[in-house]
């Protein structure tokens, strides 16, 4: 019988909790209605919605851009927003939006067709990771000015709810005043925003706070603040502490014992909601000897999966089961799913011809779950003869690593930005996205890179389903990444907070234009 360690107490589990007096930093309560204030984990890497696919990012860049379409407050269905009405052609190849009146920039411009052109023009000539979700585009085209036409490829069955991810936010084309060189505007938007949202941002002191301010021209509904302040308080139990003591409103990644402890507590309430949110690790498979399909699996074998889900997530989690996440279709009961078995991972790195392993482990504290995974994972992998190095990394720089290529093994969350398998399978797997678009395992196989994009190209829903069923079968096998866990979206806030719609595509992202605050 195999022994599941109880990693929170072999780990000190509340070990954060001594330490909230250490960390706790004083600050002034943000008591006043018309102020909202966030404490974060840690700064977003870049801001620019042609850059960016990081949902700790998209806190501060979702709400300053609008989209053509955008998701019906707590569904995943698809209703307007700039656009006011769409057509699309009966072979799914041309998609016509027609732009509703009165929507403008901050700067007083109009959100017209032609910002919607270069918009999406920009986004593909950047070819970063937003690009992903729009590869099938072959021309936009600024029919008049409330007139757009898209073009494609061949069909996206997802298409439309593809406009509805940040990397569809229209942005001014004005910002072309700001670029440098042929930049397209890069460098002032990783830290500044030019959109048409409710809320713009006003300043970004790094590791201190992001503050955002109204929109002068927003076109919306009342706003109920003057202002969002999102702090960067990087000790989970600081956070937790300004949220009890009317510091903060929201909090965002408070470890599960500690949002445990807060349930229940006057003046907070605890969000948790189910999701396709995942935790998951990615090996290096350019880098030997993680390019050896039986080390990986090996690997995959060490993990002590029970232990860190009880121990770590205080049993709130579930073991993932292939890529496509329970609740999501496509996903299938059916595929192999890794065990704790260390004998086996013993075997596997034998047949291999490997000994005398030893791998860099690299993550940021933005997740408080990735230390304590690291350290499970650290003597999950003694216990087979293989050493691991902790690496921690302020979470911007972590990225830049992730995309490079210049780490072995590292931590990682993703949950998709609409509901469909290509955000699991076409963006993990696909080898033209290797790094920060997707596919940060710097995974390649000719014959799943078929396979799936025959199935984003695919119109017919249980034929897709068949094709991303084949791949996840052959990617299970391969064992690119370590598929830990599915768990709930948690955070904390004050109950105070009015208004907020939790959407599963939009985890860290908040309806501000919406929400409000009072007793």
């Amino acid at each position: 019988m195999k022994k599941h360690r109880n990693w929170a107490t072999s780990l000190g589990g509340g070990l954060l909790l001594s330490a909230i007096a250490a960390f706790a930093v004083t600050m002034p309560a943000s008591a006043a209605d018309d102020v909202l204030t966030i404490g974060k984990s840690g700064d977003p890497d870049n801001i620019d919605p042609a850059v960016t696919v990081t949902n700790n990012s998209w806190t501060a860049s979702y709400p300053a851009y609008e989209r053509l379409v955008r998701f019906n407050g707590g569904s995943t269905d698809i209703a307007p927003e700039v656009a006011k009405s769409w057509t699309t052609s009966a072979d799914m190849l041309t998609w016509t939006f027609t732009l509703g009146d009165g929507h403008t920039f901050a700067d007083g411009k109009p959100v017209d067709a032609e910002a919607v052109k270069f918009s999406f023009d920009r986004v593909i000539k950047i070819g970063k990771g937003p690009m992903g979700s729009f590869e099938a585009i072959k021309s936009v085209e600024a029919v008049d000015p409330h007139t757009v036409k898209f073009t494609l490829k061949e069909p996206f069955a997802p298409f439309l709810s593809t406009l509805a991810t940040s990397g569809g936010s229209i942005v001014n084309p004005a910002v072309m005043d700001k670029a440098t060189g042929d930049d397209l505007g890069q460098g002032y938007l990783a830290d500044h925003t030019m959109g048409s949202g409710p809320y713009q941002v006003k300043s970004w002191e790094k590791g201190q706070r992001i503050v955002m301010e109204p929109n002068p021209k927003w076109s919306g509904s009342e706003l109920k603040f003057k202002e969002i302040d999102i702090k960067i308080i990087k000790e989970a139990s600081a956070r937790r502490l300004q949220l009890e003591n009317g510091d903060v409103d929201i909090a965002e990644d408070i470890p599960i014992d500690q949002l445990q402890a807060l349930k229940g507590k006057e003046g907070i309430k605890v969000v948790d909601e189910p999701s396709l949110y995942v935790t998951y690790l990615y090996l290096n498979n350019e880098k030997p000897p993680l390019d050896n399909v039986k080390v990986r699996q090996a690997l995959s074998y060490a993990i002590d999966y029970k232990g860190i889900i009880d121990g770590i997530m205080l049993g709130q989690a579930e073991q993932m089961r292939g890529p496509i996440p329970k609740g999501l279709w496509g996903h299938d009961d059916t595929v192999m799913q890794y065990s704790y078995d260390p004998q086996k991972a013993k075997d596997l790195l034998k047949e291999a011809g490997v000994s005398d392993l030893s791998f860099n482990y690299l993550y940021a504290k933005t997740d408080p779950a990735w230390e304590q995974i690291g350290l499970v994972l650290q003597q999950n992998l003694a216990d087979i003869g293989v050493k691991v190095k902790l690496q921690d990394f302020a979470y911007p720089t972590m990225r830049d690593k992730l995309n490079t290529g210049d780490f072995d093994i590292a931590a990682g969350n993703w949950s998709p930005d609409y509901g469909d398998p290509s955000m699991f399978m076409n963006f993990w797997f696909d080898s033209k996205l290797k790094g920060l678009p997707g596919d940060r395992a710097f995974y390649s196989n000719p014959k799943v890179d078929e396979l799936i994009r025959k199935a984003a190209a695919g119109t017919d829903q249980k034929e897709r389903e068949a094709l991303y069923q084949e791949a996840q079968k052959i990617t299970v096998e391969e064992a690119p990444y370590i598929l830990l866990f599915q768990r709930n979206y948690q955070f904390a806030m004050r109950d105070n907070v009015k208004g907020y719609v939790y959407n599963p595509m939009l985890v860290q992202i908040f309806n501000f234009d919406s929400m409000s605050k009072g007793q």
